[in-house]
Parts: structure tokens; C-alpha cells; sequence
């Protein structure tokens, strides 16, 4: 029995060793070789060097002179990284369906859109609740706002727009995307000029 145990006892350290210490070290030894910036958290810092965020977390910009990001449901505010999760509610969810109703009024009453042209990551959350990226029909439909709360033409923003639209990985992968946090950025070094 003692040896067996023993025995048992080495197995589990080995193991430990191997999965808990050896093989996250390679992989992230792999990562931070193969791609520094993503591996750093992808981070986006200010022109005096201060983080501001990271492009692969979503977060909230309320003021209508910035794009708006998709609706999160990531903690009890929304957009906290520490809690990244979906609303778990369905189609038939009342709490879903005002939600919803509300955020599309408000999509209507800020951005001029009428009901049946808004898109749907307008008025709902992804799956994380931390989406850094918004459709490109979500953009150019806030891009007027924008444009007048700025002072700026449409025609300029609308190409921040497209310099900041990204198409689909590989050329078939996923969806053309904006990512909000660095428009926004674009957005104010432009203004700043």
C-alpha cells in the first residue's frame, strides 16, 4: 500500500510539473516570441506613454462625440474585464426584449436612425461582453453624430471609418470589424490637429 501511494504521490508532482508549470511556461515562451504585442495584452498607450486600454477588451464611451461600443452585459455596469459573460437571456426574455426596446430608442433618438435600420450589435451584447469591435453599419450610422458633435465634415470621419475597418481574417474568417478603441483614438489625434 505505502509503495503505492508513493508511487501515486510522484505521479501527481510530475504531472503538476508538467502541466502547471513546464507547459504554460513553453507556451507562453512561444507567445511572447512569436507575438510580443498580443502576448503583452495588446495594449494602447497614449502619446505620453500611459496605458489606455487594450484593443482586445470593449469599453464604454458614452459622450456622443466618440462611436459608441457594443452594449455589454460583463458585470453589473457592464464592460468589466473581471466578469466576462453573456446576459443568459433568451429571445423570449421580457428583461431581454426592453433592454433591447430601450437601447433602440436611444439608438433612434441619437443617431437618427429609423427602427428597421439599426444593426443588431447596436442594441444587443456579444457573447463576452467585452466585444472591442462594432459592425461597419454601426459605424456609419454613428458617424453623422459624430461628425456635428465634432465640428468635423461626415466625409473625414467617414474615412477614419474606413482606414479603421478591418475584413475578415484569412480573407474568410469571422466578419469586417471596427475596432471602437483605437477609431476613437484616431478620432481625437485628428480633432487635436
Amino acid at each position: 500500500m505505502r509503495r503505492a501511494l508513493l508511487v501515486s504521490l510522484r505521479m501527481a508532482v510530475v504531472t503538476i510539473v508538467l502541466t502547471g508549470v513546464i507547459y504554460p511556461l513553453v507556451v507562453w515562451g512561444i507567445g511572447a516570441v512569436l507575438f510580443p504585442r498580443q502576448a503583452s495584452g495588446s495594449l494602447l498607450t497614449s502619446a505620453d506613454g500611459s496605458v489606455i486600454g487594450s484593443s482586445l477588451i470593449g469599453q464604454s464611451f458614452a459622450s456622443d462625440k466618440y462611436f459608441h461600443s457594443r452594449p455589454s452585459a460583463a458585470g453589473a455596469n457592464g464592460y468589466d474585464a473581471m466578469a466576462s459573460s453573456f446576459s443568459n437571456l433568451g429571445p423570449t426574455s421580457k428583461a431581454l426584449i426592453s433592454a433591447v426596446e430601450t437601447r433602440l430608442a436611444e439608438v433612434v433618438r441619437a443617431d437618427g436612425a429609423t427602427r428597421g435600420s439599426v444593426p443588431v450589435d447596436m442594441v444587443t451584447a456579444s457573447a463576452s461582453g467585452l466585444d472591442p469591435d462594432i459592425s461597419p453599419d454601426n459605424a456609419a450610422l454613428q458617424t453623422s453624430r459624430v461628425a456635428r458633435t465634432r465640428g468635423l465634415s461626415v466625409g473625414a470621419v467617414k474615412q477614419l471609418v474606413a482606414a479603421h475597418t478591418r475584413g475578415r481574417d484569412l480573407g474568410f474568417l469571422g466578419e469586417p470589424r471596427v475596432n471602437v478603441l483605437e477609431l476613437n483614438l484616431a478620432l481625437d489625434a485628428l480633432s487635436s490637429k
